[in-house]
Order: C-alpha cells, then sequence, then structure tokens
C-alpha cells in the first residue's frame, strides 16, 4: 500500500514469489495464509522480477511502514540471497507501527497482534488476517487512527546491515530519550571497552556527564549506568548488546533523563562498607514492596557450584527488612518469584522452595541442590 501525506491510500502493489528454494509449504502455513503451492507455482513471479518491479513502485523517496521490526530484514536477507543489490539507505529508517501502536495506545508495554489491535480500533474486518497483501491494508488503517503528529518523530532503525565503521555509526533524537548505534565488534568485552559505547552524554546540551553509577550488568545482554549533568540533571543509560548473523556484536544504547524516583530504579548492592550494605538493603526492600514480581537471575560472580552465588543472594536476602518485604510480597499481595540458574539456587537455600517462606536456617533434612556426582540428568 502507498499512502500520501495523508495517509490515504493512493497506489497498491500485489504479487506472489514463485518458490525456487523450498519444494513444499507447511501445512501450518498454508492454513494460516490459505495460499496452497500450487497456487504460488501457477501464479508466483521469480522473486528478482518481483523485487525489481517492487522497487520501481516504491520510489526513490519512500518511507517504510511494517508491523513488526522483521518484515525489512527478511526482506534484505532475500536481496542477498539471489545476489541483488541492496536498494535501500544505509541506516534503513522505517516506521515500525506495532511499536508505535504499544507507545501511544499501551503505554509502551505490550506489543499487540495486528488483529487485536484492529478490534480494538473497531476497523472493519473485510479480508482476511496473514496474507501480506492484506495486513499492509490493515495496517494502513491503523495508521490513519494514530495521532500522526505525536507518532512521526518516533522512527525505527533495521539492523540487517550495521555500521561499519566509527564513521557510520548512528545517532538519533527522540522526544525524551536518544539512540546510538555501534558498529560490530568481536567481543562483548570489545565493545564495552570503546569510549564511545561507554560514554554517557547529556540528551540536552549534548556534553559528556559524570557518572554517579558506572556500568554494571543488568541480565546477560544488558548493562546500565546512572549520570548526572551539573545544567539537566540525572539521566540513565541502557546498553543492549546484540549478536550479529556472523558471530560478532553491536551496541545499541539509550539514555534518557530521569528525576530521583526514575533513578532509584537502579539499585546496585554495595558491599564495600557496612553502612553501604545497610543503605543498598533498604532500597531494594522498598522496591520489593512495590514491586508484582520478584526475579533472581543468574550470574557467575560467587561461582556455580551449589556453594556459589546462591548463598550469597540468600544471605542478603535474609536480612530482616527484605526478609518482611518479600513475605508481604507473596502471602498478602499475592505477588510471586522466580529463580534462574544461581536464583533457583537461592529459591532453595532460602526456604521458598518448596516452603513458600524464607526460613532462618535450613536443616540437613531439607531439600537443597548438590553435585551430580553420577554424570547424566535424569527426570523423574
Amino acid at each position: 500500500m502507498k499512502l500520501n501525506d495523508k495517509l490515504e491510500i493512493i497506489s497498491e502493489f500485489n504479487r506472489l514469489v514463485r518458490p525456487q528454494v523450498y519444494r513444499e509449504l507447511h501445512y501450518k502455513i498454508s492454513q494460516v495464509t490459505h495460499i496452497t503451492m500450487d497456487e504460488l507455482k501457477a501464479k508466483g513471479q521469480p522473486f528478482e522480477t518481483v523485487m525489481r518491479d517492487f522497487e520501481e513502485w516504491c520510489g526513490q523517496d519512500a518511507v517504510y511502514c511494517t508491523w513488526g521490526p522483521m518484515d525489512l530484514t527478511e526482506l534484505q536477507r532475500n536481496i542477498a540471497y539471489f545476489g541483488m543489490e541492496n536498494p535501500f539507505p544505509k541506516p534503513l529508517l522505517y516506521y515500525d507501527v506495532q511499536k508505535l501502536y504499544s507507545l501511544f495506545r499501551k503505554n509502551g508495554e505490550e506489543k499487540t497482534a495486528l488483529d487485536t489491535a484492529v478490534r480494538e480500533l473497531e476497523i472493519s474486518e473485510d479480508r482476511p488476517f496473514h496474507q501480506a497483501f492484506d495486513d499492509a491494508c490493515y495496517t494502513a488503517r491503523v495508521m490513519k487512527k494514530l495521532d500522526w503528529e505525536k507518532a512521526e518523530p518516533f522512527i525505527s532503525i533495521d539492523y540487517y546491515r550495521l555500521p561499519e565503521n566509527r564513521k557510520e555509526e548512528v545517532f538519533l533524537r527522540f522526544p525524551g530519550y536518544t539512540k546510538y548505534v555501534s558498529r560490530t565488534f568481536a567481543s562483548r568485552e570489545d565493545a564495552i571497552g570503546d569510549r564511545r559505547v561507554t560514554d554517557m552524554v547529556c540528551t540536552v546540551c549534548q556534553k559528556t556527564m559524570k557518572k554517579k553509577i558506572r556500568w554494571f550488568p543488568s541480565g546477560q545482554r544488558a548493562y546500565l549506568c546512572l549520570s548526572a549533568c551539573r545544567e539537566h540533571g540525572l539521566h540513565k543509560g541502557k546498553l543492549r548488546i546484540k549478536r550479529t548473523e556472523d558471530g560478532t556484536v553491536f551496541v545499541v544504547k539509550t539514555i534518557k533523563p530521569v528525576d530521583e524516583e526514575g533513578a532509584a530504579e537502579i539499585i546496585v548492592v554495595r558491599n564495600y562498607s557496612a553502612d553501604a550494605l545497610a543503605e543498598s538493603a533498604a532500597q531494594l526492600e522498598q522496591a520489593i514492596r512495590k514491586a508484582q514480581m520478584v526475579i533472581l537471575p543468574g550470574g557467575f560472580s560467587g561461582g556455580d557450584e551449589p556453594d556459589g552465588s546462591g548463598k550469597f543472594i540468600a544471605s542478603f536476602l535474609r536480612g530482616p527488612g527484605i526478609k518482611d518485604a518479600i513475605h508481604e510480597l507473596l502471602q498478602k499481595r499475592d505477588g510471586l518469584m522466580l529463580g534462574i540458574c544461581n536464583g533457583f539456587q537461592a529459591l532453595v537455600k532460602l526456604g521458598l522452595v518448596p516452603y513458600g517462606e524464607i526460613r532462618d536456617e535450613m536443616t540437613g533434612d531439607d531439600p537443597t541442590l548438590t553435585f551430580n556426582l553420577i554424570g547424566r540428568h535424569q527426570s523423574r
């Protein structure tokens, strides 16, 4: 679907592509799309032909809009597979209408399926879903329902072709935050060691800020940081480490201003002194009292053996204030807890598994995790 500046449909492009690699169509795909392999063979055209016609139809100044982030990536993979020249600009900026719908209708908290969005917006369902042409029509109708004046600044960037050098790295400014996309690095360590990757730059004055809390891991693929600008206050940074198809990595960094309450969302357990540890425990206690779920991720700082990190996590969470906050979460507010890897070890060592409460002492008769001496897995 081609739209004008009023988001009105002014032209359509609809072609079937004849399969040239796979000879069978998975029955699930056929059920969802209502297309058969016989139809594709009879009515489809070679990918190269369809792509050239599509490129000519789009024109040089086209701005692409998709529902979700993968359509343009998969299209470029096919272009590369068939040895065609990539016609898209670099970087490729586009509008992810699914993200915009989430941002302005769901407060950015969930990704909505296209058919759900159509029904929520009370758009007429006069064609099937899950065929590219029909889904493009519905996406255009959803766009028409959005406040495009507010949505227009929130453009997305496609990550299929990444910056190849420092000069090509991408800096984008959005209302309320900035985004940086790095070139590729051989490893995570190389990426984190790059000054431009780890610098915190004010979103307003563009000056490098002093870090109040240096970058620290948040899960396996992200890092968080807190910095302060003398003129424009606190800023929170997030690094997401992404892996490419060839095994290298690149970084997507976002920086946004926060107030004291927003900064409090980053809690670092500081154990360099008794006072610092007590302050960290008090901060975590207050955070748990406002939370609906506590998730303990894996962590290898103290080793991965049964008496490693899980033991240290359990010891910290047994503190009186944190213990009471967890009990209130689970027993009075119907909250949840989840433990992964060493986080699960902590749940066992605390007594939360299987007793549902933190016990001050565990005995030799209580369940525990230990070494796998037989060297194989058994599930009973």
